[in-house]
């Protein structure tokens, strides 16, 4: 397995980053199958959601539990895992922009959530993938 060579001073940086990953994968994860695998009441105190959004972004939460967990151990393939996610979260967010343009109701906290994922991980992706540019940059003579 190839791992990222640990730099000075982003361990904490890492492991923080690792930690909010992981607790935005739970909470993902436990709101997404309230609404998926709960009660009417649940479904309707989500409002006007778009099923597959609640969808994507239920099983986005597993993969955000990965890449918390190979975040922490700083391995390079979290760095891409992290890419993907924003790159995929920001589809949907797109998707979900062109359906709620259509007219169809939606609820404004899904823009909101939609901002901070897509946000979140673009950032995670970008700190993720700092020490693999620095090295690239390292090889090239840059």
């Amino acid at each position: 397995m190839t791992t990222l060579t640990p730099q000075r001073g982003i361990g904490i940086g890492i492991w923080a980053m690792s930690l909010v990953a992981a607790g935005f994968g739970l909470a993902t994860i436990k709101e997404g199958g309230t609404v998926l695998f709960g009660d009417q009441a649940a479904r309707d105190a989500a409002g006007n959601y778009m099923l597959i959004v609640v969808w994507f972004n239920f099983l986005a939460g597993f993969a955000y539990l990965v890449a918390a967990v190979g975040l922490a151990r700083q391995r390079a393939w979290a760095a891409r895992l992290a890419l993907g996610i924003a790159t995929a979260t920001g589809l949907m967010f797109c998707y979900f922009g062109m359906v709620a343009l259509s007219g169809i109701p939606y609820e404004l906290r899904t823009v909101a959530a939609m901002t901070l994922r897509t946000t979140l991980w673009v950032g995670i992706a970008w700190v993720a993938g700092r020490p693999a540019r620095r090295s690239s940059a390292t090889c090239l003579g840059l």
